[in-house]
């Protein structure tokens, strides 16, 4: 699954005049959802829990068969992570309710549950994936960490946050999911992981844009933008 998704828009903060510093804590408001929204919003991270639910079972059957796979298990415990964030989310101030966004969330969110999990060529030792796998794995924590409950699937505006890899790149926890998904496929390369690899970053990047499209109408996110110029790869994009 992979939510930044996910507004990277989150806590309570707003920029200051520094680039360095984002500090200022504000109460944010009470959400009001419509019957329809809150039938969404519940479903959303019911489906969310099952489709991970499953994909940690079949992982498991996978490491019992073969408990040297360190990248699946650390696969598994990323994916672990996630579902735990988006259950406890908070809900969001503004959100993009638009069909092609719902889409592109839950194909974003359920790709895992398409992985093949089973041993594939091996292109690199398992130990130097893991070490990929885990260079990702700080990027997301780290973004996970300075979003802390303003993580979730959809658009939506919970607040700007500016602290830690945000300073750097708009959309750390992506390229953290990227360098993550790439540990795991080169000991375990197939196909059909390649593929689903590549579909899942573009619509990430479709992703990111329509994010910004809601992000964008708070002015201290504008402000953000002007300072941090790159959405994921510092120079190209």
């Amino acid at each position: 699954m992979r939510p930044e998704i996910l507004g990277h828009a989150s806590a309570p903060t707003i920029p200051s005049s520094s680039a360095d510093t984002a500090v200022v804590s504000l109460p944010l408001p009470v959400v009001q959802l419509t019957p329809k929204q809150l039938k969404v919003e519940i479903a959303l991270r019911v489906c969310t829990a099952t489709a991970l639910s499953i994909f940690l079972a079949s992982a498991i059957v996978q490491l019992m068969k073969d408990p040297s796979r360190i990248t699946l298990l650390l696969f598994a415990f990323t994916a672990l992570l996630d579902m735990g964030l988006v259950v406890s989310t908070r809900i969001a101030r503004e959100r993009d309710w638009a069909p092609l966004s719902m889409v592109m969330t839950m194909f974003g969110t359920f790709y895992y549950v398409a992985f093949r999990l089973e041993p594939g060529t091996h292109l690199i030792p398992e130990v130097a994936a893991a070490g990929l796998q885990i260079t990702g794995w700080v990027i997301q924590i780290s973004a996970k960490l300075a979003l802390r409950r303003s993580f979730g699937l959809l658009p939506a505006n919970r607040g700007v946050v500016v602290r830690g890899p945000y300073r750097v790149v708009r959309h750390p926890m992506y390229i953290g999911y990227l360098i993550t998904d790439v540990g795991f496929l080169l000991p375990n390369f197939g196909i059909q992981n390649v593929i689903l690899i590549a579909l899942h970053f573009g619509v990430q990047a479709c992703r990111i844009i329509r994010e910004e499209r809601v992000l964008s109408k708070d002015r201290s996110y504008r402000e953000y933008m002007s300072r941090v110029r790159y959405r994921l790869i510092v120079g190209v994009f």
